[in-house]
């Protein structure tokens, strides 16, 4: 009596604990994830639409196939415009794919040295930034300086600032979260140091370097420094839920074209970017793939080896809990096995 009394108690506790579980479930995840996987890339597209994102763009290149566009949804819902395939969009943190490429270069060349301090070539700052003595530029690459990230900063995105020097007030002066090289963060600050970095050496701004090093050699003329280098009427709108104004108009960086990003990071994966030196470097300090989020735009990139394929995708919706973030990863995903298995 005993054993069956246990044994019911215990599958009373699963039972309340399954529904407690469930209770907090992400019903939006669950959803995405459990619907049949669509024949085609478009359906695929359109139900992102109905998962919540105002407007989708996903870029293909496939091996021995042209390229593909598909979109869904709105490009300015406001004028009920519909997705375009060359819609510029704000890349965010897909940018560090850029300045990680530039960096291999300035290296290759002997301008950049990777073993060499923070402190060593900006000076002006060292005071301000704990450990800027063994912060070395490979350190900043790789995410392992333990420098505070400025967008962590209480309620960074609801006023965030609009140059680096006021981006790098809000870290100065902060203990360092790890020691250098003792752990890995994710940090914007990181590479705001190293734009900064590339442009003292070089004595210009650093894009440019990107555009006749990158962007020129490519034949990518769809990837511009910020917005105010472009038509405003391409670039593709931004929501945030819970606020309701378009946000395209904020500067955030880096703005691209999906089949330009998918074709930097195709040339920068089969080896046609870097020659055999800047290869070996880049392979030592930094990643074949990326995504970004910024708000109303996030974005993702990745080669794919057992498909050969390059797949981009532009999602222009975003949110606080990152609920649409992670329902983006499971569309991704679906998009990949749409592609394995036809």
């Amino acid at each position: 009596m005993k054993k069956k009394r246990t044994k019911r108690i215990i599958q009373v506790s699963l039972l309340v604990g399954t529904a407690i579980s469930l209770f907090f479930v992400p019903w939006l995840l669950v959803w995405a994830w459990i619907l049949p996987l669509p024949n085609t890339i478009q359906e695929q597209a359109e139900q992102a639409v109905d998962h919540g994102f105002e407007g989708v763009i996903i870029y293909v290149d496939q091996s021995n196939e042209t390229p593909k566009h598909y979109t869904a949804g709105w490009h300015n819902r406001e004028d009920k415009t519909p997705a375009k395939p060359d819609a510029l969009f704000k890349i965010a943190s897909i940018s560090k794919l850029y300045t990680a490429v530039a960096v291999t270069k300035l290296v290759s060349d002997n301008r950049l040295s990777l073993n060499k301090s923070l402190s060593y070539y900006l000076p002006e700052i060292a005071k301000g930034i704990e450990n800027s003595d063994e912060i070395t530029i490979k350190m900043l690459v790789q995410h392992r300086s333990g420098i505070p990230n400025y967008t962590d900063t209480p309620d960074y995105w609801a006023n965030p600032k609009e140059s680096n020097k006021e981006n790098l007030e809000l870290i100065l002066g902060k203990p360092a979260e790890f020691e250098p090289n003792d752990d890995y963060q994710y940090c914007n600050t990181n590479y705001l140091l190293l734009s900064m970095i590339m442009d003292k050496i070089l004595n210009h701004p650093h894009f440019q370097y990107i555009q006749e090093e990158i962007l020129t050699p490519l034949k990518l003329e769809n990837t511009y420094a910020s917005l105010s280098d472009v038509n405003m009427e391409n670039v593709m709108s931004g929501y945030h839920l819970g606020h309701d104004p378009d946000l395209k108009n904020d500067e955030m960086g880096i703005v691209a074209t999906a089949e330009d990003v998918g074709t930097f990071v195709k040339a920068l994966n089969d080896g046609t970017l870097l020659n055999s030196n800047e290869q070996k470097i880049y392979s030592s300090i930094y990643e074949y793939k990326h995504s970004g989020w910024v708000p109303g735009y996030q974005s993702f990139v990745e080669y794919y080896e057992d498909i050969d394929a390059v797949v981009v995708e532009f999602y222009s919706t975003t949110d606080a809990d990152l609920l649409l973030w992670n329902t983006a990863e499971i569309v991704n995903n679906r998009i990949v096995r749409i592609i394995s298995e036809k």
